[in-house]
């Protein structure tokens, strides 16, 4: 490559997007708790005043609170049972104010619930969570 510097800048980026952080960590667990239907951790991961907003689907609408969340959770992991999960195109991006993590996430059970997700976290903490559900979503098994 004629750019020396360049060629270095480039392949220092792709290494750093190969590495999950807390965040994602964060998030995975999140995702598979969802699935499992364990509120306990579920619930762990949020900040003192967290918001949910859930669109379309049954449960479509903005939830303010640990309280309303649970409850909200608990509507779901009784009506879906337990799920399979596959997570792709999971993305972090991270400043000293926090991160925000979005990825398709593919909840399989009686039937395939296809979620665009965006979590925002700060202090470690789930304080905004999007759940978009997404019919058009692609998303293929993670191995």
């Amino acid at each position: 490559m004629k750019y020396p510097i360049f060629a270095a800048l480039l392949s220092l980026a792709s290494i750093g997007s190969a590495f999950a952080g807390p965040a994602s960590d964060a998030a995975q667990t999140h995702f598979n708790a969802i699935a499992s239907g364990d509120l306990s951790i579920v619930m762990r991961g949020y900040a003192a005043n967290p918001q949910l907003n859930w669109v379309g689907g049954p449960l479509d609408g903005t939830y303010v609170g640990a309280d309303s969340i649970r409850t909200t959770w608990e509507k779901f992991a009784k009506a879906a049972g337990p799920l399979k999960v596959s997570v792709t195109n999971l993305d972090e991006a991270i400043n000293p104010k926090g991160a925000t993590v979005s990825a398709n996430v593919l909840f399989e059970g009686k039937q395939p619930i296809k979620v665009r997700y965006v979590l925002t976290y700060r202090d470690g903490l789930l304080v905004n969570e999007t759940w978009q559900i997404d019919p058009k979503l692609t998303v293929a098994a993670a191995y």
